[in-house]
């Protein structure tokens, strides 16, 4: 059965990412006030696409790189909007702001979750 082989599809792997991300939220306003930390967030999309085309790779040891880096973890530094004296890169109006959305996010996924493993007991009772 379809069913069972994975019932809950990439919202299992959505929580834990969606968790991650407000993690760090959580942490850049923790170190609003810190000299130099710089605010982090996730790439949700890249962390969950598992269909991204591989990179660039060269086939002739004359090729030049591409410049690009590649990011395993998907971690990504915010541009503030404004600069800080003290090279604190954290804005907390944008991270109350994120970490809102984020919540909802979290939120809905968790919803999605809760329904389908509803629908997986109504059809396990036969209804």
């Amino acid at each position: 059965m379809k069913l069972f082989e994975n019932p809950f599809g990439i919202h299992e792997q959505a929580v834990s990412v969606r968790n991650k991300r407000m993690e760090l939220i959580a942490a850049n306003i923790a170190n609003a006030d810190t000299p130099n930390f710089k605010a982090r967030d996730l790439d949700f999309k890249k962390i969950l696409s598992a269909s991204d085309p591989a990179p660039m790779a060269a086939t002739n040891v004359r090729h030049f790189g591409t410049g690009e880096t590649e990011n395993p973890s998907a971690f990504v530094y915010r541009v503030p909007y404004n600069s800080s004296v003290d090279g604190n890169t954290v804005e907390i109006a944008v991270e109350q702001a994120q970490y809102g959305q984020a919540a909802a996010d979290y939120q809905a996924t968790l919803q999605f979750l809760e329904s389908r493993i509803a629908g997986i007991r109504k059809s396990l009772r036969g209804e």
